[in-house]
């Protein structure tokens, strides 16, 4: 039954579509299979929920409708490819489970939230290349249109559009499995309704592992796209940090026990915290140890401490860990002269021995400067010249250039600032690579 319009907020906000969107589609893939079909059959249900609920009023169950209608077009759907003799055979195997209960006439039930982490394990399969893998979990657990994502990502529409449709097919291809369980319980059930192994025993939780590695690796680049945008004339695209940041809540709400689960949401949290300081009002950027460390968000960053402080004391130590408890010395520090950076190369030392990045490593750097000097800083990246991740990225450029003028070799620091300006493509970070270059021809 519907009810009345309701005043605040609208009757079809976007934030509430956003996030009963990958509740829906969990509903759908694991009653139907049908990946594609399923993700289709949304996106039309929450148009004609823009449409109706702001003339009609919102219903009472609004989840429930949104599974009605969308289950609506599914079926139609299938029915229109002419599959109806194949439902009738599979009728059984796509009955629901106890998992989930079909919507009974009316509002219906609604289904788990454990869907909205199934989607993000379906999404971030290993065999999909990174760019379909944020593609695809921005679209259906983010609930972003495909018009949003090619934004967020400075891609030309249609080029999106085409990563998701090759993704979406990949994963029907491979008859991927849906609702992985958070707690290594039962077996894993596949799209199609079928059951899968019964999930015990070192191989099943081995590949638990890798998927949740995956999904908290693809978390993390979209959330760093959206701190320090790659390219474009902003630094940052705070709705893009802020969706990562709701999917990776979402993770720890159903892994709650898991240390690096909640050290990545520390990290962000604790690296967002300082997103309204990094930026002047023309949107120049603005360096960490310049930052009016007031407007950072304080409740942001005791939260994020408690979350890794939390983690490192019960759960084995991993690598998310080690990077927000190095974003919480930061944050902890009332100034940039007060920061402890010997506390920071420390955990770089154990953060290298775990994850031997480049960016890693270039982090360790910086520390080994503050720490003892930036000569011995400079001997580490002579040894990253040659690792190619790093080629042509202004990164090691930048950070060299900022070792140079440590070392008070100015026309040295002031060639790698212009280098390092001509390789990004970010426009704040090319200011700013290009104002100290300048202020060194003084």
């Amino acid at each position: 039954m519907l009810t009345g319009p309701e005043p605040e907020p609208a009757p079809a906000s976007e934030d509430l579509l956003r996030r009963l969107a990958p509740q829906v589609l969990g509903a759908l893939v694991r009653r139907y299979g049908h990946f594609d079909a399923a993700e289709d059959a949304v996106q039309e249900a929450l148009l004609a929920a823009a449409r109706q609920w702001p003339e009609q009023g919102r219903p009472a169950n609004p989840r429930g409708w949104l599974i009605r209608v969308a289950s609506r077009r599914l079926t139609d759907q299938l029915r229109s490819e002419d599959a109806r003799r194949r439902r009738e055979e599979t009728a059984a195997a796509l009955t629901p489970r106890d998992e989930f209960v079909a919507p009974p006439p009316g509002e219906g039930r609604a289904p788990s939230e454990d869907d909205t982490l199934a989607l993000l394990f379906l999404c971030c399969r290993a065999e999909l290349p990174p760019a379909g893998r944020i593609a695809l979990t921005l679209r259906a657990v983010g609930g972003l249109t495909t018009a949003e994502i090619a934004r967020a990502l400075l891609v030309p529409e249609a080029t999106m559009a085409q990563r998701i449709s090759r993704a979406k097919r990949r994963i029907k291809a491979s008859e991927a499995p849906f609702g992985i369980r958070p707690d290594g319980t039962a077996g894993t059930d596949r799209a199609d309704g079928t059951r899968g192994a019964d999930g015990t025993g070192p191989e099943a939780a081995e590949g638990r592992a890798a998927r949740l590695a995956d999904v908290l690796h693809v978390l993390y680049l979209i959330f760093n796209e959206g701190y320090t945008a790659t390219s474009g004339s902003d630094l940052q695209r705070a709705d893009l940090a802020a969706e990562a940041i709701r999917l990776t809540r979402a993770v720890h709400a159903q892994l709650p026990a898991d240390g690096e689960v909640a050290g990545l949401l520390a990290l962000m949290l604790l690296t967002d915290a300082r997103r309204t300081a990094r930026t002047t009002p023309d949107g120049d950027l603005i360096p960490l140890a310049e930052q009016d460390r007031t407007r950072w968000d304080h409740a942001a960053i005791a939260e994020g401490v408690a979350l890794v402080s939390d983690a490192l004391t019960h759960a084995p130590l991993g690598p998310y860990q080690l990077r927000a408890a190095i974003a919480a010395v930061h944050d902890e520090a009332a100034g940039d002269e007060d920061t402890d950076w010997a506390e920071i190369l420390a955990l770089y030392e154990l953060l290298i021995r775990l994850v031997p990045g480049p960016v890693e490593r270039l982090g360790h750097a910086v520390a080994v400067a503050m720490v003892h000097g930036p000569r011995r800083a400079l001997a580490l990246l002579a040894e990253l010249d040659g690792d190619e991740r790093l080629a042509g990225h202004h990164r090691l450029e930048g950070v060299r250039a900022h070792l140079l003028e440590m070392a008070g070799e100015r026309a040295a620091a002031r060639a790698a600032y212009a280098k390092a300006a001509g390789l990004t493509l970010s426009v704040p970070e090319r200011r700013y690579l290009r104002f100290r270059a300048a202020r060194l021809a003084e």
